[in-house]
């Protein structure tokens, strides 16, 4: 398929780059580096190979969200910001960009979404799971009260806000003692996105603020395959939850999913008959995924030509107001 949108794309920051030199294949550091740094060559170059029109490019993890002083995650997240811009500014035709954010702060986080939507034109944030703040050990989720003003900011805004994994903090591990083959985007990734994201179903956020829309990655982080029987348990025994409707209604009207990193026909579809297919967007992950790898499986999965096309493009469009036809 051509004119695809990849939405999950990242870049990074001199100062950035190292937080992702964990994750990178044994010997293969140096040109993940090179990749995240790049924007105009080996990146639309690989970019034109794979029918991908064009790329939403957001901050490598965790970046900000690891950042535990307050006034260094705003200065770094401006900085980050303004770069994106800037090179955005450059190809508008072949990338967007979301805002990376100081949730260490809500109102900082708050006023640096504003600027980025209303003066730098990008079309919404992802932000790297919770926040340190103050010290490395504190883990800030985005369910609590104070944040209230934030989504309140983000819903007028009218732009998505893309809840991106992290790992949990070295205090809070213990689970993966003994095996560091877990930790990561082989499976802590996915955990610690989905209690996030099911912690503000369930703090009734989307009952105050019912436009909100989050997106979540690599196919739903699990939520999609699971989310029947957590409402049925729920159900059952709900321990006086907050929320009013059942976490199936959040996921389909208040979540859009993406593909980045999860490149399987059973899992897509599996999630297509969970939020339908308006609510499925396609994404790399790249450059810690390979753009071929998932433009080949996108282009040969099992769907229909129509909800190709809404997955591969045009959902996206819609949801961030995208200047494409």
């Amino acid at each position: 398929m051509q004119g695809k949108i990849a939405l999950e794309e990242h870049f990074a920051l001199e100062e950035t780059t190292g937080n992702s030199e964990q994750y990178a294949m044994v010997g293969s550091w140096n040109d993940l580096r090179r990749r995240l740094l790049d924007f105009h060559d080996q990146r639309l170059a690989s970019m034109d190979k794979c029918g991908i029109e064009m790329s939403v490019l957001s901050l490598n993890a965790p970046a900000i969200q690891a950042i535990p002083n307050v006034a260094q995650a705003v200065e770094i997240a401006r900085r980050a910001n303004d770069l994106l811009a800037e090179e955005v500014a450059k190809r508008p035709d072949r990338f967007a960009g979301l805002a990376a954010l100081p949730m260490q702060s809500p109102d900082e986080a708050a006023r640096e979404l504003s600027r980025c939507v209303k003066d730098l034109g990008l079309k919404g944030a992802l932000v790297n799971g919770f926040s340190e703040a103050g010290s490395s050990d504190t883990v800030i989720y985005y369910d609590l009260a104070r944040y209230l003003p934030f989504w309140a900011t983000v819903e007028e805004l009218g732009v998505p806000f893309y809840l991106h994994p992290r790992d949990p903090v070295p205090s809070r591990s213990q689970m993966y003692e003994g095996h560091p083959w877990f930790v990561g985007s082989a499976w802590a990734f996915g955990v610690e996105t989905a209690i996030h994201a099911l912690r503000l179903m369930g703090s009734g956020l989307f009952d105050r603020h019912p436009r909100l829309q989050i997106i979540l990655g690599h196919l739903g982080e699990r939520i999609p395959f699971d989310v029947w029987r957590t409402d049925h348990r729920l159900g059952k025994s709900p321990r006086g939850i907050p929320a009013k409707k059942k976490m199936a209604e959040y996921l389909r009207s208040n979540f859009h999913i993406t593909t980045s990193g999860n490149f399987r026909d059973q899992t897509l579809l599996s999630a297509m008959l969970e939020v339908g297919a308006d609510r499925l967007l396609f994404s790399v992950d790249y450059p810690f995924e390979e753009n071929e790898e998932a433009a080949q499986w996108f282009d040969s999965v099992p769907v229909s030509e129509t909800d190709r096309i809404k997955i591969g493009r045009t959902n996206a469009i819609k949801l961030l107001k995208l200047p494409l036809a």
